[in-house]
């Protein structure tokens, strides 16, 4: 959804000129001496420094970016004054013409009245438009939160679709039924793993973020299982440090990308899987050898995607899918807890 540029018609801009330029003859109307054409031209006068400071106004509002979408609630004083200032100017040169042409008017109470009306007009037309221009900022920022809110509650129902995913559970399963049938002194760590990881899934799946701790923990029981299952067939390296476990990370995040990996490569004991999680500058990285299936299904992307959805609307962060040679790499930006506040 693209955002719609401020505009006033065109039609308001030209009629109420118009309209301001008639009212400001009405008085010399009023008179019994009625002189046409000075009533004309004080009208155009009137009229073309109204279109002016329309046009002016329109011209040097606040411009916003793709980056810098706060809300501007307050008037700039600085730029009224401007504003102001350069009116006067024009007004000035506007009255200039009016004596060129009607040359028996006396120029300093001439122009000293059309001074006090154009201060008078610029202030209403700056205050009018910035009105009107907070107001569309206002729609734009509530059609922005409508969109954020649509795109995090699919982000989240993909979420919980990966989170709760029945192939992974069948499998853990399986793998639970092989260990209680040899007799695996493993089977009741299993068991605790399995039971650990469905619990964080139901504490984190309503968090937007959580301590990079936390998500390590779901790491490790997710990773207990696969170990279970594939052995010496999956290997995976954790060189984060203690320092940056404070840090935040949307829930699961983790999990999602070795779940990926495990999706789309070989694993097994003559091929195993190697999987390496560190920091790398400003970034957590998590990199694997690539290693497709001979019969892969064809990836959707909707596992990175639903990452990125998260990172870029609730943080306004990108993730980087670095593919080099024969190693994958996903960047995630580290979130620190001052950031978040």
């Amino acid at each position: 959804m693209k955002d719609t540029a401020f505009k006033i018609s065109p039609g308001i801009i030209w009629s109420s000129s118009i309209f301001l330029g008639l009212l400001a003859s009405v008085p010399q109307i009023a008179e019994r001496h009625f002189k046409p054409a000075e009533a004309t031209v004080n009208s155009t006068v009137t009229a073309l420094f109204s279109l002016f400071v329309w046009y002016y106004n329109i011209y040097t509002l606040p411009k916003q970016s793709a980056n810098n979408k706060q809300l501007n609630k307050s008037i700039s004083y600085s730029r009224l004054l401007t504003t102001l200032v350069i009116g006067m100017g024009v007004m000035l040169a506007l009255a200039y013409m009016q004596q060129l042409i009607l040359t028996h008017l006396n120029f300093g109470p001439v122009m000293l009245m059309i001074e006090v009306r154009g201060i008078l007009i610029n202030l209403v037309f700056y205050m009018l438009i910035n009105l009107l221009y907070q107001n569309y900022q206002n729609q734009q920022v509530n059609v922005e939160l409508e969109r954020i809110k649509a795109d995090n509650l699919g982000a989240q129902y993909e979420l919980l679709k990966q989170q709760i995913n029945p192939h992974f559970l069948f499998n853990s399963l399986n793998t639970l039924k092989a260990m209680v049938e040899t007799a695996d002194k493993h089977s009741v760590d299993f068991i605790l793993k399995l039971s650990n990881f469905y619990r964080f899934t139901l504490e984190s799946r309503k968090l937007d973020l959580i301590h990079l701790s936390e998500e390590l923990d779901i790491v490790d029981a997710y990773n207990f299982l696969l170990k279970a299952r594939f052995e010496d067939g999956f290997i995976f390296t954790n060189s984060i440090d203690e320092q940056y476990r404070g840090t935040l990370i949307p829930p699961f995040t983790l999990q999602l990308l070795i779940e990926n990996c495990i999706k789309h490569n070989v694993v097994s004991l003559d091929h195993p899987l190697h999987i390496k999680l560190y920091i790398e500058g400003d970034n957590i990285v998590m990199e694997n050898e690539i290693k497709p299936k001979r019969f892969e299904e064809p990836s959707t992307g909707v596992g990175l995607k639903n990452i990125n959805l998260r990172y870029n609307h609730l943080l306004d962060k990108q993730i980087e899918i670095v593919p080099i040679d024969k190693i994958f790499k996903v960047k995630l930006p580290l979130i620190h807890e001052h950031y978040h506040n």
